[in-house]
C-alpha cells in the first residue's frame, strides 16, 4: 500500500497522531526532501529510523515504477515538504502509476494550506477552484489570468513572495481593481496574517515586500445582466471567431444565466432568417 501523510505547514502542534504512527512504524518513507523528512522525525520525537528515499518534481517520473514495486512489498509513506502530497507536490505520477498497476493508496489527512487560506479569507466558501501556482512568464500568466476572468467560483492561488506584487498587479487587470481578495501569509506560523482588500490595494500593499509562505484568495467573477439580445450577440461573436455554436452557446450560458438552449435555438433563428447556411451544428 502507499500512504499519503499530510504533514504541518508551519505549526508541528497541527500534526496528528496517525501521522506520528506512521512515522514511527514505516520502514521506507518517499519524501520530497529527505533533509525536512529527517528533521520532521526529530522535531517530533519519533524514534524510529525509516529508509528514506527522494521523490521529487525532477525524478518522480523515473521512479514511480520502482516505487510502486517496492510498495507491494511493505507500506510506502509519502510526505511533501508541507501540505498534502500531490497538491502542488510530488506525489500525482506516483498515485497514477500505483492506480495502473493495481496498488492501494490512502491518505492520512490533515493541513492544507489551500482549505485553511479558503477558510480565512472571508470569501465564499461554498464553490471553489484551486490554480496552484500563476505561469511565471509576464505573457503566460496574462494569458492564464485572462481565461479566469469569467470564472464565478472563488479561486485559490499559490505565489511566492518576489512575484506577489507582480501577480497581484496582473490579477488586478485581468479580474479587475476592485475584485475582493485576500493574501495569506505564514498560515499557522508564529508571525500569521490576513491582508484582505481589493486586488489593487493588495497590488499597493505587496510592492513594499512580503515575506514567508504565501496563499493568494480572489473572489469568483459576478454575473452581471445582460439580455437576451446581448447574449445572443455573444454567442454570434463567438460562432464568427470560430467557436461551434453548441460550445459558444454553453460559454455565453455560463457567464450571463441565461439558457444554453435557448441561446443556442436563437442563434439557429437568426441565422434562418439572414439566411446564413448551416454548419450542421
Amino acid at each position: 500500500m502507499i500512504i499519503l501523510a499530510a504533514t504541518p505547514i508551519g505549526n508541528l502542534g497541527d500534526a496528528s497522531p496517525r501521522l506520528v504512527a506512521a512515522l514511527e512504524s514505516a520502514t521506507v518513507v518517499a519524501a520530497e526532501d529527505t533533509r525536512t523528512a529527517q528533521h520532521l522525525l526529530r522535531a517530533l520525537g519519533v524514534q524510529n529510523h525509516p529508509r528514506l528515499v527522494a521523490l521529487h518534481d525532477h525524478n518522480e517520473k523515473h521512479r514511480a515504477a520502482e516505487l510502486v514495486a517496492a510498495a507491494r512489498e511493505a507500506e510506502l509513506l509519502v510526505l511533501s515538504d508541507a501540505g498534502m502530497p500531490t497538491v502542488s507536490d510530488p506525489g500525482y505520477g506516483l498515485v497514477a502509476e500505483a492506480v495502473a498497476q493495481g496498488v492501494a493508496v490512502s491518505v492520512i489527512p490533515g493541513p492544507s494550506a489551500v482549505l485553511a487560506a479558503l477558510a480565512v479569507a472571508g470569501l465564499p466558501t461554498d464553490r471553489f477552484t484551486f490554480e496552484g501556482f500563476p505561469p511565471r512568464k509576464p505573457g503566460e500568466r496574462r494569458r492564464a489570468l485572462a481565461a479566469l476572468a469569467a470564472e464565478p467560483r472563488t479561486m485559490v492561488f499559490f505565489e511566492g513572495p518576489s512575484r506577489l506584487a507582480e501577480t497581484l498587479a496582473a490579477m488586478a487587470d485581468a479580474f479587475g481593481a476592485d475584485r475582493r481578495a485576500a493574501v495569506c501569509r505564514e498560515l499557522t506560523k508564529l508571525h500569521e496574517e490576513v491582508v484582505r482588500g481589493e486586488l489593487a490595494e493588495l497590488a499597493a500593499w505587496a510592492s513594499g515586500g512580503v515575506r514567508g509562505e504565501l496563499v493568494v484568495v480572489v473572489a469568483g467573477a459576478v454575473a452581471r445582466a445582460v439580455s437576451p439580445d446581448d447574449a445572443l450577440a455573444q454567442v454570434q461573436s463567438l460562432v464568427a471567431s470560430g467557436a461551434r455554436l453548441k460550445d459558444a452557446a454553453a460559454e455565453v450560458a455560463g457567464l450571463t444565466g441565461h439558457s444554453s438552449r435557448e441561446l443556442y435555438q436563437a442563434a439557429l433563428a437568426a441565422r434562418s432568417v439572414q439566411g446564413a447556411p448551416s454548419r450542421g451544428e
